[in-house]
């Protein structure tokens, strides 16, 4: 699978990344799914240490403990939990990120965190003491390179200006086009990479949307309604030309040049077989990608400021 640079790093990610919130705690069937996402060719792995506080890591680093090297590792944080009572609050601190970092390298079983998030974020963060504990932490080689996950542009707008990330994890799909309004030209004009999550809308975009449709579509979507949502989907399908919607769905955002990577969920090795089944080399054609904006609305971000 084709690799992208990450942001300035010296570090290359597959075009897919594997999303590892859904693997479960079942510690060997989670080891399938990353296996065949490495056979498959993703190099990719996310996770966060909220993820089943604490748990998702724990899994993660044992799974990939005779693999280290051939993987590169994103894990997120700024969510102080307690995994006894299973309880958290947001917490960008210095001294709490530091602490962190730590506590995912015992969990990940690893020396080191190839990239490094920030699990959301504020305008009212103090974000100088939170951009001051990735530089030391980057400094110290405990991690290789560091950014946020924000829905938030003014919020990504400041770090764009404060600090030298070199990616941001946003939710951008077919369905949720608001980042290419504000955001991505921005992103391209610094060389911070897009690593894109939700680019199917929660199996909306898959082969199996009609059915995901009834279960999750029909009370709308962001500012689809569901009759609208339903109408958007059958248009999208018939404007595909055969190809899988699943498809379809990830080239229409790894055509934008923002985006170096898009993260897939998985709960079973099934999905992982389907969704790196396309030859992301071959890019979607002008013609279908100008008629997908047609079917598509353009939405803005109308919250999500503070």
């Amino acid at each position: 699978m084709e690799k992208q640079q990450l942001g300035k790093s010296d570090i290359y990610i597959s075009r897919l990344t594997l999303g590892c919130m859904s693997l479960g705690t079942d510690r060997k069937h989670a080891k399938e799914i990353i296996d065949t996402a490495l056979d498959r060719g993703i190099n990719h792995l996310d996770t966060a240490d909220l993820y089943d506080f604490g748990l998702n890591e724990e899994i993660i680093g044992e799974a990939i403990k005779d693999k280290r090297k051939d993987i590169i590792l994103t894990t997120k944080a700024g969510n102080h939990f307690s995994k006894e009572s299973k309880n958290w609050f947001w917490d960008p601190s210095k001294e709490y990120i530091t602490e962190a970092v730590k506590n995912s390298l015992k969990r990940l079983k690893t020396d080191y965190i190839d990239f490094f998030m920030l699990h959301g974020g504020t305008i009212n963060d103090p974000m100088d003491d939170t951009i001051e504990a990735m530089e030391e932490l980057k400094q110290a080689g405990w991690i290789r390179a560091y950014g946020i996950s924000s829905i938030r542009p003014n919020v990504i707008q400041k770090y764009i200006e404060k600090s030298s990330i070199d990616g941001v994890m946003m939710q951008y799909s077919l369905l949720d086009r608001r980042p290419e309004e504000e955001i991505l030209e921005k992103l391209i004009a610094h060389n911070i990479s897009v690593i894109t999550r939700g680019s199917l809308a929660k199996g909306l975009l898959s082969v199996n949307y009609k059915e995901n449709f009834i279960k999750k579509g029909e009370e709308g979507f962001l500012d689809y309604t569901g009759p609208e949502l339903m109408n958007t989907l059958e248009n999208i399908a018939e404007a595909s030309e055969g190809i899988p919607l699943n498809e379809i769905a990830i080239k229409y955002v790894i055509k934008h040049p923002a985006t170096t990577s898009v993260t897939i969920g998985a709960s079973k090795r099934e999905q992982v077989l389907e969704n790196t089944r396309p030859d992301f080399t071959n890019g979607l054609p002008d013609t279908v990608y100008e008629k997908l904006k047609q079917i598509t609305k353009s939405n803005v971000y109308k919250e999500h400021r503070s």
